[in-house]
C-alpha cells in the first residue's frame, strides 16, 4: 500500500438532529445510527480500508469529543487526533491537517471526507476513491466527488461540471464549471433535468503541496496562521499555539475559501448510494422498508396497521406499535421522540429552542 496516502476525516461537527439519538454533547457522527453496531465516525473510517494505511488516519475534532474519538478510533495514532479549540468551518480545519501532515509528508496524497455520511456500496467507493487519488498523485489538481443526484433535493450544494471533454488521465473525471449553493426546489428541479448536475458530496482529494499552495494563493489570512505554526507541529507545543491561533482564523468553508476561486477543480462523478444523512427523514430514504414501507432499526419491533413509518429503537426494549401512518418514533436514554415524518423539521426547532 502506498505510504503517502492519507486519510482525513472531519468529525468536528456538532449536530442534534438525531434527537433523542443524538445530541450537543454526543453528535450524530459518534452514534450508531445504522443500527450494525458501529457508529458514523467508525463506518467512515472502515470504507477506507484497503486504501489508506491506518497509520495515516487523521480526524480533526472539536477538543470536547477527542476523546470519544480514541475511545472509538483505537488504532488511530493519539497525536493524529487534531483538537479545534473552536468551530471555524471546513478551510481552516483543513488548512491545519494539511500543514500538520506536510511535516511528516510532503509528498502526501490526501483524501479528506465528512464523519456523518453513508455509503451503501463500499467496493464502488473504494474504486472511486483509489482512482482519484491515482490522478492527483499525477497531477496538481484538487478532485471532488460528485453525486448523481436522485431527486431534487434542496439541502445539498451542487456542482456543476464540462463534460464535453473528460480529462485525458482519467476518462471519469471532467473540469468543474461551478460549484452552487443549496437552491430552492424549483432550481433543484431544474438541476437534476440537466446531466451535467451533481451532489457536492464535500469528500475531496489532493496532494499536500496543492492544497498548500490554493491556500497561500486564496486564502491567505488562513495559510498565515497555519504555516506559521510549522515548528511546533508534533511537538508539545502544537496544541497550545493552536489554541491561541486557531480562533484568529476566519470561519469560511473550503468551497467559498478555494474550491469556487482555484482553476484547476475537477469532478469524479459516481454512484455507490451515497447519503449526507442530517434528518431522520434522510435516514428513511435509505433504509430498506418492509412491504408496507416501514423502515425499523431495532431488535424487537412489531408493526401492526402502520405504513410509511421509521422506528429506531436499539435499546432492547420491546416495542409494538398500531396504526401510525408516516410518523417517526426513535428513543435513547429516557427520551421518546414520536412526531410525523413531515413535521420533523417543526419538531426540531421546538427541541431546539
Amino acid at each position: 500500500m502506498d505510504r503517502n496516502l492519507h486519510l482525513v476525516v472531519m468529525a468536528g461537527g456538532i449536530g442534534s438532529r438525531f434527537w433523542p439519538m443524538s445530541t450537543s454533547e454526543r453528535p450524530k457522527q459518534f452514534i450508531d445510527v445504522l443500527g450494525c453496531g458501529r457508529t458514523l465516525l467508525q463506518l467512515t473510517v472502515d470504507r477506507f480500508k484497503g486504501v489508506c494505511p491506518e497509520e495515516n488516519v487523521w480526524v480533526v475534532t472539536s477538543a470536547a469529543y477527542a476523546q470519544v474519538v480514541h475511545e472509538q478510533l483505537p488504532g488511530v495514532p493519539e497525536s493524529h487526533i487534531l483538537q479545534e479549540p473552536c468551530r471555524r468551518n471546513t478551510a481552516p480545519c483543513i488548512a491545519y491537517v494539511s500543514w500538520r501532515i506536510k511535516t511528516e509528508n510532503a509528498k502526501a496524497n490526501i483524501v479528506v471526507a465528512p464523519s456523518d455520511h453513508v455509503v451503501l456500496d463500499t467496493a464502488e467507493f473504494r474504486r472511486v476513491v483509489t482512482s482519484a487519488l491515482r490522478f492527483t498523485a499525477e497531477n496538481d489538481s484538487i478532485v471532488t466527488l460528485g453525486m448523481k443526484p436522485t431527486r431534487p433535493e434542496t439541502g445539498y450544494g451542487y456542482i456543476q461540471a464540462d463534460l464535453s471533454t473528460p480529462c485525458a488521465r482519467n476518462k471519469e473525471i471532467y473540469q468543474v464549471d461551478s460549484f452552487r449553493e443549496k437552491p430552492d426546489l424549483k432550481t433543484a428541479e431544474r438541476y437534476i433535468s440537466r446531466p451535467n448536475y451533481f451532489w457536492n458530496s464535500g469528500i475531496f482529494i489532493f496532494r499536500v503541496s496543492t492544497i498548500v499552495n490554493a491556500l497561500r494563493i486564496y486564502a491567505p489570512e488562513i495559510s498565515e496562521i497555519f504555516e506559521g505554526l510549522q515548528e511546533v507541529y508534533g511537538t508539545e507545543q502544537e496544541q497550545e499555539a493552536i489554541n491561541n491561533r486557531f480562533p484568529n482564523s476566519p470561519s469560511i468553508s473550503i468551497d467559498y475559501a478555494v474550491m469556487e476561486k482555484a482553476e484547476e477543480i475537477y469532478v469524479f462523478p459516481a454512484d455507490f448510494g451515497w447519503s449526507d444523512l442530517g434528518t431522520w427523514g434522510s435516514l428513511y430514504e435509505r433504509m430498506p422498508a418492509d412491504s408496507k414501507g416501514n423502515v425499523c432499526i431495532g431488535d424487537d419491533i412489531k408493526l401492526y396497521d402502520c405504513h410509511d413509518c421509521i422506528i429506531h429503537t436499539t435499546d432492547e426494549r420491546r416495542v409494538i406499535m398500531q396504526g401510525l401512518d408516516g410518523y417517526i418514533v426513535a428513543e435513547k436514554d429516557h427520551a421518546l421522540l414520536i412526531c410525523k415524518r413531515s413535521e420533523e423539521q417543526r419538531i426540531r426547532q421546538f427541541v431546539e429552542s
